[in-house]
């Protein structure tokens, strides 16, 4: 697979390094160099762009102001890798969905790394529509209430993907702008920058359930049920007032 890339930065020394590493790089193809977010703007409109190498503190239109109106158009949607000097952008970067950030300066290794998050990224991608476009029915897919039911989910963590079987969720957590899944496999949880809400309307309704604002819970996982809480692995989790009309129901089924 070889990923069409384009480099931007208003630091000429800065943005020949970025076009030399792509150039260098046998996955990578360089389709054009760009001084501006603007102009790089309109290259990405008029032809297929799969990452973007960009400089974040640029005149006019900044790098992060850019990864949001790619965020937020429709057709051709380029990954975003951050090249910047300055690290505390690096939470807006995770927000916009880059997936990687690189401080300057970085070496080549370094700027290896996150190409190569790229590839396997896009690889991801094109074997999961190919898997669906060959075979719908074999896939693992049932559609219900107009979710998808599959056996994993992938999660944003720490600028790529990870893969998490469902039949490995013990719990999921919500924290403001960031989630905790917490895993059978794993002592520590998974940390995410989603939302709970986002989580609930793609896991598939007959194995997870909201019980609280908090939190979502692994059905099959319930150790124990009391009149106002569940407990999952020892963790205590109460069921919320909002959310005890459907519990009940699911517990009429369940007793």
């Amino acid at each position: 697979m070889i990923l069409n890339c384009i480099a931007v930065d208003d630091e000429p020394l800065a943005l020949g390094l970025v076009a030399s590493f792509i150039e260098q790089t046998p996955f990578l193809n360089l389709v054009g160099r760009f001084p501006s977010a603007i102009e790089a703007l309109k290259a990405i409109h008029a032809q297929k762009i799969d990452v973007v190498f960009l400089d974040i503190q640029m005149p006019d239109l900044n790098g992060i102001e850019l990864a949001r109106v790619i965020d937020n158009s429709k057709g051709n949607k380029p990954r975003i890798i951050f090249t910047t000097a300055y690290n505390q952008f690096a939470l807006e970067g995770y927000r916009v969905d880059a997936l990687d950030y690189l401080l300057k300066p970085f070496n080549y290794e370094e700027f290896l790394h996150a190409a190569t998050k790229a590839l396997t990224y896009s690889q991801l991608v094109e074997k999961s529509n190919a898997a669906v476009s060959a075979a719908p029915q074999a896939a693992a897919t049932i559609v219900q209430d107009d979710r998808i039911e599959d056996e994993y989910l992938f999660l944003k963590v720490e600028y790529q993907l990870v893969r998490i079987a469902l039949n490995d969720i013990l719990y999921i957590e919500g924290l403001k702008d960031y989630v905790k899944v917490w895993l059978q496999s794993v002592e520590k949880p998974i940390l995410s920058l989603t939302s709970l809400k986002a989580l609930e309307e793609k896991l598939p309704s007959k194995r997870f359930m909201r019980v609280h604002r908090s939190f979502i819970v692994s059905l099959d996982k319930i150790n124990s049920i009391t009149r106002n809480a569940l407990q999952i692995n020892k963790v205590n989790i109460t069921v919320g007032d909002q959310y005890k009309e459907a519990f009940n129901e699911f517990l009429s089924k369940w007793s």
